[in-house]
């Protein structure tokens, strides 16, 4: 741990909560003391909640280093009480993870299951379920393959997580680069079909979901629509055999 990179962290994180009313930038200095501010809180949110810490403190602590003062702790101390703080952040964490992961499958049990029983869907040997909302007339893809497709992923909240549509164009990439119940839809999929698909967390993102986007043991729905599917070039050699040399 580079004490003084985050001590300067701590301390100027500060530069932007210290206030309770709208802070106004009216010069380079004011612009240069928020960015910062901004800058080292979202650092420590990886770690800390705003409840965790003292801002008066921090505000203090800011001005000693700020000041080459004599800082009211020691730098030794101060590596043992942060590490310790980050300790339990990370526990914290960890537990409120798995109490999230445990109620996800609960959630998702009982939603895979009510929706096996609705008319349209088709559950695989995996556990994936899906519904065709546009039966595509195309080839389907390999494992291999590469394809261009539109889709909107949602968790069972309805909270959407990502969408093509959104960013005005369909995403590219190979069948086997993607999460397991993708890859085992694609494969399913004619080219122009348009299906709902509904992946259990084991073939999604599993127990560690993805860090503030999705929740560990998630049970994620995507709408996908299959454009197309791109063929590998054919590469011809650019060497020619030479013909044997008559002796």
């Amino acid at each position: 741990m580079k004490l003084k990179v985050l001590t300067a962290g701590l301390v100027l994180a500060t530069a932007s909560q210290v206030f309770a009313e709208p802070v106004k930038l009216t010069n380079d200095k004011q612009k240069l003391s928020y960015s910062l501010g901004v800058m080292f809180a979202q650092r420590l949110k990886a770690d800390f909640k705003y409840d965790d810490l003292d801002l008066n403190v921090m505000s203090a602590a800011m001005a000693n280093v700020l000041k080459e003062e004599k800082t009211a702790i020691d730098e030794q101390e101060m590596i043992k009480i942060i590490q310790k703080a980050q300790r339990e952040s990370y526990e914290r964490a960890q537990k409120r993870m798995e109490k999230e992961a445990k109620e996800n499958l609960a959630k998702e049990k009982a939603f895979l299951e009510k929706n096996a029983k609705a008319d349209g869907i088709i559950k695989t040997d995996s556990g994936l379920q899906y519904k065709v909302i546009t039966k595509g007339e195309g080839e389907k893809p390999k494992a291999e393959s590469t394809v261009v497709v539109h889709y909107e992923g949602r968790t069972l909240d309805g909270n959407i997580f990502d969408s093509s549509y959104k960013r005005g164009e369909p995403a590219t990439f190979g069948v086997n680069q993607v999460i397991p119940g993708w890859t085992e839809a694609l494969q399913l999929m004619p080219q122009g079909s348009v299906w709902e698909l509904y992946i259990p967390s084991e073939l999604a993102y599993g127990p560690g979901g993805i860090p503030n986007k999705i929740s560990p043991n998630s049970t994620l729905i995507f709408k996908v629509e299959l454009k197309e599917i791109k063929q590998p070039e054919k590469v011809e050699s650019a060497e020619k055999k030479e013909e044997p040399k008559k002796s």
